[in-house]
């Protein structure tokens, strides 16, 4: 019997042995064949015409310069407007050309798809959500939505949520200033546009999702943690390899989407309970979501639960991350520009109606910010606009070539190139914005008085062409609301003054080590 089992763990241990060698060498060929198709991917590219982009780099840069990414990016765009980088499958094209992004996006649009490239890299994460599909997929889910956003209904009832969870934040700081604590404004405006996005976007509150607020944190770190992850791709040749084998990042995004599918699903199944229960009677509030879920309910094979999942993660990031960053950033930048901070407050002052009492209320003032109102506050939009200049909610973001083509500063793109733009470089281009592009001022989007819009292709920071956000008006609204009540009873200050925000490098532009704030009371 003792001979048995120690012929059966000597068995055991050879055949232990043999599954290391094999995966050894499966590991070994895996990186070996990476290497040579780089290294044939390299050889071809650097002997191309001269017509091709300069080349500025390799893949093995975006690794080295990954935390600091978009200023390595924005660093050659001062010298190559347009350049290259090799990857091993395919050449990346980086462009802050206008006149090229125009040409990609708009006019001609449909040489120029997402891709197969892009869609591995995002699928895990985002599935076949609007941002990483194109053709059927994404022209259903933008008409869906597209009606939705142009409604007087969701623009009225999404100003009702914007100023009550606005004055909700302002109670909440109110309790810091008094005790002089300092607080996280990140965090505080990510959970504030987190529960505005569930009330507008998916028609529920989201203290009804789960049993208590600890789901919803773990839902919103696991999100942000695998948006970096899934982004940290595009530099890791070896992420697939990674995923197969379940190792490093790649293990722990497993682990994340596994927590952000349980909260999804959830949510699916407390939006499909509401809907039963009301006979899908909205009191005229209809969401998004609910649009969604009853078109699936028309076409259950195509509209999964796993689709709904997909388009919901989408929205997300696109109404709480963008707003919650850009006026995240938007606050630094007031308390490094206490000047701007006080001009704002001023025009505030002057165009809120019926606030002559000095004790005015949170709520009451709230509730005099009408749309009329935000439309007067000029210096305010220039503002939000100048910080999305400067720091946009989606840094860069690129398509794939689907034929050969050649762009209008006389580059040529072969079919399968990435081609990216870099929203973060151009906002900070002196031939784009003059001697001053890395200055904060947002006098330089007012004529006499009154907001002056550029070119979307300049100002690429809500996209262009048929892609363009459909949220982009929703996102300014909410920013304006929140940024007028918190700057109307506060003056905002960094804890401390030397302090230069750093960004955590992923698909939207997310300060790295929070906003430590303090407030002061404006009526102390």
């Amino acid at each position: 019997m003792a001979f048995e089992l120690s012929e059966l763990a000597t068995n055991v241990t050879i055949s232990l042995l043999r599954l290391s060698c094999l995966i050894l060498v499966i590991v070994f060929l895996y990186v070996a064949g990476s290497l040579l198709s780089f290294l044939v991917s390299y050889a071809k590219e650097s002997t191309r015409a001269a017509d091709r982009p300069p080349i500025a780099g390799t893949t093995f840069h975006l690794l080295i310069y990954f935390d600091t990414l978009f200023d390595f990016l924005t660093d050659i765009a001062r010298k190559h407007p347009t350049f290259r980088l090799i990857k091993p499958s395919r050449c990346e094209i980086f462009t802050a050309n206008p006149a090229n992004i125009e040409h990609i996006l708009k006019t001609n649009f449909n040489k120029y798809s997402k891709g197969q490239y892009n869609y591995d890299v995002m699928r895990d994460l985002f599935g076949e959500g609007i941002f990483a599909v194109d053709g059927d997929k994404w022209r259903h889910q933008r008409k869906l939505a597209s009606y939705e956003f142009s409604t007087k209904v969701l623009r009225d009832f999404s100003s009702d949520v914007f100023r009550g969870n606005g004055a909700k934040l302002a109670k909440m700081i109110s309790e810091a200033a008094s005790s002089s604590a300092v607080f996280d404004m990140q965090d505080l405006l990510m959970k504030s546009t987190l529960n505005s996005m569930f009330k507008v976007g998916f028609g529920v509150e989201l203290d009804t999702i789960s049993d208590s607020d600890e789901l919803g944190s773990r839902f919103s770190k696991a999100f942000d943690d695998s948006n970096c992850i899934t982004f940290w791709r595009y530099a890791d040749i070896f992420w697939g390899l990674k995923r197969y084998l379940n190792i490093g990042r790649e293990a722990q995004l497993k682990k994340n989407i596994k927590v952000i599918d349980d909260f999804v699903f959830q949510l699916i199944r407390r939006k499909r309970e509401l809907m039963n229960c009301t006979k899908q009677d909205h009191n005229g509030k209809e969401d998004i979501l609910s649009r969604f879920v009853m078109a699936s309910e028309k076409d259950p094979e195509a509209m999964t639960d796993r689709y709904l999942r997909d388009i919901i993660l989408n929205f997300m990031i696109a109404g709480k991350d963008t707003s919650a960053n850009t006026l995240s950033w938007f606050f630094y930048m007031m308390c490094k520009n206490p000047l701007v901070q006080e001009k704002i407050v001023a025009e505030i002052n002057k165009t809120a109606i019926g606030l002559e009492e000095d004790d005015i209320v949170v709520d009451d003032f709230a509730s005099s910010l009408t749309d009329d109102v935000l439309d007067r506050m000029h210096y305010l939009h220039a503002a939000l606009t100048e910080t999305l200049r400067l720091y946009p909610a989606v840094p860069v973001d690129g398509k794939t070539a689907e034929e050969d083509d050649v762009l209008p500063d006389g580059f040529k793109v072969m079919k399968g190139d990435g081609v990216t733009y870099t929203a973060y470089s151009m906002g900070r281009m002196t031939y784009l914005w003059g001697e001053d592009a890395e200055d904060f001022r947002p006098e330089r989007w007012l004529e006499n008085g009154v907001f002056r819009p550029e070119s979307p292709f300049k100002f690429v920071a809500f996209h262009a062409g048929p892609r363009i956000c459909l949220g982009k008006e929703f996102a300014y609204r909410q920013m304006k609301i929140l940024a007028a009540i918190l700057l109307h009873f506060f003056k905002f200050k960094l804890e401390d003054d030397s302090m230069n925000a750093t960004y955590r490098t992923m698909f939207t532009l997310h300060l790295a080590n929070g906003l430590t704030l303090t407030a002061i009371s404006r009526s102390s």
